[in-house]
């Protein structure tokens, strides 16, 4: 399912008000729309694809961000995706629109990094959206744990007609700010 809208997209970007001094790393990049974006606004994207065509289809279609270093194409799983092998900068936020079916996994790993992101805009499914926001008595162990570890907002609701084809739920982008071991 892919998300279709230059407004969604935008809105992510500025959730995490990406400038020029930033790195972002984004999760499953996809057909690059998101990463055409982010390598407007960023310093330095770093896209991590599983799927081999996607990442042939990314390498081709941004050779030349690629050539100048604002695009690390990185072809992997981003649950095994070690920055330390990486080089990558210490200072990094994750802007994504992730595969739902491993959102539990990718918080976990991000949020107890060694080298955790200053700050997450995820693209989930509304109801998990809802379920990590809540502050009454639904609060799940999910909303709990990612709470122990920063701040999480809801940015707005992505009704499925945004995405081709149309999934049969709706998302939410979700911002996770203040990210630190402090908390916990």
């Amino acid at each position: 399912h892919w998300l279709h809208d230059r407004d969604v997209l935008q809105a992510m970007c500025d959730a995490g008000a990406v400038s020029k001094d930033d790195t972002v790393v984004e999760i499953g990049p996809g057909l690059g729309t998101l990463t055409a974006l982010l390598v407007e606004q960023a310093k330095t994207v770093v896209a991590v694809e599983k799927d081999n065509e996607l990442f042939l289809l990314l390498k081709e279609k941004f050779v030349e961000q690629i050539k100048l270093g604002s695009l690390v194409l990185v072809h992997g799983d981003i649950l095994e995706f070690d920055f330390a092998k990486q080089g990558l900068a210490k200072k990094y936020k994750i802007i994504a629109n992730i595969p739902y079916n491993i959102t539990g996994a990718i918080l976990k790993k991000f949020l107890t990094e060694k080298n955790q992101p200053d700050m997450m805009i995820l693209m989930v499914q509304h109801e998990v959206a809802k379920r990590i926001i809540a502050s009454d008595k639904k609060e799940s162990l999910l909303s709990i744990s990612v709470k122990a570890y920063g701040e999480p907002k809801m940015v707005m609701k992505v009704p499925a007609r945004y995405f081709s084809p149309a999934p049969k739920v709706d998302s939410a982008v979700i911002a996770i700010k203040n990210i630190s071991r402090k908390i916990f």
